[in-house]
């Protein structure tokens, strides 16, 4: 563990440090483009956050090849070659739309390109799901299934990058719970190690948003832009799908290390890599059908997602961030101890993931209430000012009535 510690503070350290000296180049050299109609923020701010972020990744990655406890994860070097190769490219393209707004296909075919890399030169496919068993797919359906997993769960990452400290604040949540699912199921299968790709990339990746989310704390001097935005769901895509050629099917379905409940702990270690992407994931899903029932393009910008409707809603946009936050935390967390509650006698097992979970649901239902009626009138005010000039439109109104 002192290990993954120290990965996650080195991380954290260069791309703080990199994500400022970006920041005052981008100011510097005037690197950043104009306000877009459907942007929150009303001031133009940088948007090559990502660039530091992936030289913090690259820097741990670096690091970790010299490591003695993390050779085992290097003993395939060309998957790991594979990884930030792909994930270098997307980079790259992230941020030249961020900088000129690319034409969508072009960064769709990017991202397809990227997946394809990781899956066919890395070799790192869903070969395996541990669904009520272990279902095992051909080589062409794990090759197929693991791009598209890739590409949906990069767009769904970006889909949701619209207020400070969003994505940042929730994939650090999400890869920290996933860190602890991934550690606990490789002590659980009695693996001869716990250091393994799956628990390397959501280190990696916990220590870049800690690094960034200063930075892009409301209000933010500094964005990810699509770069990093488009990594993080790149690289939490992989996290996943590596874990998934670690389960044998006689301990899913005979060893009681897994649990009393072999159909709950069966479903979980896939369950849980989805859930912890579900806001994203829930998002990119309705903003693909609302645009499309609208004959338009998937990937064309609208000001419709989530994170727009809490703010219409009169929430502040911190407190929309804070809300979903929680919203992340409450249900990962709540399949995280349905897992762990799998390893515990009756009934403690079904006890602690059905109370956390009821817990969790009354407080997002708390917490999604919209503010009282004057608090949302005093943010619609201070959105836009402009209403604030007039003062005597709305009785002159009432009165032509």
């Amino acid at each position: 563990m002192k290990q993954y510690v120290f990965i996650i503070l080195l991380t954290a350290a260069v791309t703080f440090v990199l994500s400022w000296a970006v920041w005052r180049l981008s100011l510097r050299y005037k690197l950043y483009p104009g306000i877009r109609e459907r942007d929150v923020h009303k001031t133009p701010t940088p948007r090559l956050g990502g660039i530091a972020m992936f030289l913090g990744v690259l820097a741990a990655f670096a690091v970790s090849s010299q490591h003695p406890f993390f050779s085992i994860v290097w003993a395939q070097p060309q998957q790991i070659y594979a990884l930030l190769g792909a994930t270098a490219l997307i980079v790259v393209v992230g941020v030249l739309d961020d900088l000129w707004d690319l034409d969508w296909m072009i960064k769709l075919g990017a991202q397809f390109l990227a997946a394809g890399v990781i899956a066919w030169f890395g070799q790192l496919q869903i070969y395996t799901l541990p669904l009520g068993g272990m279902t095992i797919f051909s080589s062409w359906v794990s090759f197929t299934l693991t791009v598209f997993s890739i590409v949906v769960v990069m767009n769904a990452v970006n889909f949701i990058d619209g207020l400070d400290g969003l994505v940042a604040g929730v994939c650090l949540i999400a890869n920290v719970v996933f860190f602890a699912y991934s550690y606990m199921v490789f002590r659980d299968i009695g693996a001869s190690t716990y250091f393994n790709l799956s628990s390397l990339i959501a280190a990696v990746l916990i220590g870049a948003c800690i690094g960034f989310l200063p930075l892009n704390w409301s209000p933010a001097r500094l964005f990810m832009g699509d770069a990093g935005a488009l990594m993080l769901g790149l690289l939490m895509a992989c996290s996943a799908i590596a874990i998934t050629g670690n389960f044998d099917p006689a301990l899913i379905a005979d060893n009681d290390s897994f649990g009393r409940s072999q159909l709950l702990g069966a479903f979980i270690p896939i369950l849980l890599p989805v859930v912890v992407v579900l806001l994203p994931l829930l998002d990119f899903g309705l903003a693909v059908v609302r645009r499309m029932s609208r004959g338009k393009s998937p990937f064309s910008p609208d000001r419709k997602h989530l994170h727009h409707r809490m703010l219409d809603m009169g929430h502040s946009d911190r407190d929309a961030v804070l809300i979903f936050y929680a919203w992340t935390a409450l249900v990962s967390i709540s399949v995280l101890l349905m897992y762990i509650g799998t390893t515990l006698e009756w009934p403690g097992d079904y006890l602690i993931g059905l109370a956390y979970g009821f817990v969790g649901i009354a407080a997002c239902l708390v917490v999604t209430l919209p503010p009282s009626r004057r608090r949302a009138a005093e943010l619609a005010g201070a959105r836009h000012p402009e209403s604030e000039s007039q003062p005597d439109l709305a009785p002159a109104q009432e009165d032509a009535r």
